[in-house]
């Protein structure tokens, strides 16, 4: 399960974004002291960072800076502040991305889905449950058989494996492939999943794939 670090000063927008990212299958830390804000963000070792600009005491933008000498982890900004100068900077700074509010939530579920995927640090050659998964080959792999799959269902694969255990939305799928140039309609994933949850289930992975009805897919 992927940690979302949310730092924004307004309580209802916080609880807000709380919510909306715990409902989608994220677990969620928040600021609520901005005393030496930087070091409590590093401490949490945040998968992706929410980041608004307007912070008591210090600007957020010096706070991106900051933060960006120091980790990885992917941030957007999401503010209020809407001019070409904010954004510009912010990217320079090392933002990954620069959303708006108000925002639509699925427009920032997917731009959060994105950042993840690009940011990702699942290897080229992984395992899962003790098979070698080689996205080149297109296999996963074990002494005792070989999982051939199609460029889709591996993409779909792997991104419920950098995911494994939380919840997948159909639209978080979707996205992959469409950042994976292919481009397929929802009945095309469905297909996929089937197939590849049938692939999985002949090597006696019957329970792999879990769907979770309204809501998505998990890897188990």
């Amino acid at each position: 399960m992927s940690k979302i670090f949310i730092v924004e000063d307004d309580r209802a927008i916080r609880e807000e974004l709380m919510q909306l990212l715990k409902n989608s299958g994220y677990e969620t830390e928040t600021l609520t002291d901005f005393n030496e804000p930087s070091e409590k963000i590093i401490s949490a070792a945040p998968d992706l960072i929410l980041l608004d600009i307007n912070l008591p005491g210090i600007n957020g933008e010096m706070l991106l800076k900051e933060i960006r000498r120091r980790i990885d982890a992917p941030i957007i900004m999401v503010t209020s502040r809407n001019s070409a100068a904010d954004e510009v900077l912010s990217l320079s700074y090392g933002a990954d991305d620069y959303i708006t509010k108000p925002y639509d939530p699925t427009i920032l579920l997917l731009r959060i889905s994105a950042v993840l995927k690009r940011s990702s640090k699942i290897s080229p050659n992984c395992t899962y449950r003790g098979l070698a998964v080689d996205p080149a080959k297109g296999s996963l792999t074990s002494e005792k058989q070989e999982i051939i799959l199609t460029k889709n269902e591996m993409i779909i694969f792997r991104f419920l494996l950098d995911r494994q255990g939380r919840i997948v939305t159909r639209d978080e799928l979707m996205t992959a492939l469409w950042d994976n140039n292919e481009f397929i309609n929802d009945n095309a994933l469905t297909v996929n999943i089937s197939r590849l949850r049938a692939k999985l289930s002949e090597a006696g992975y019957e329970d792999a794939i879990e769907t979770r009805k309204k809501q998505g897919y998990i890897l188990k």
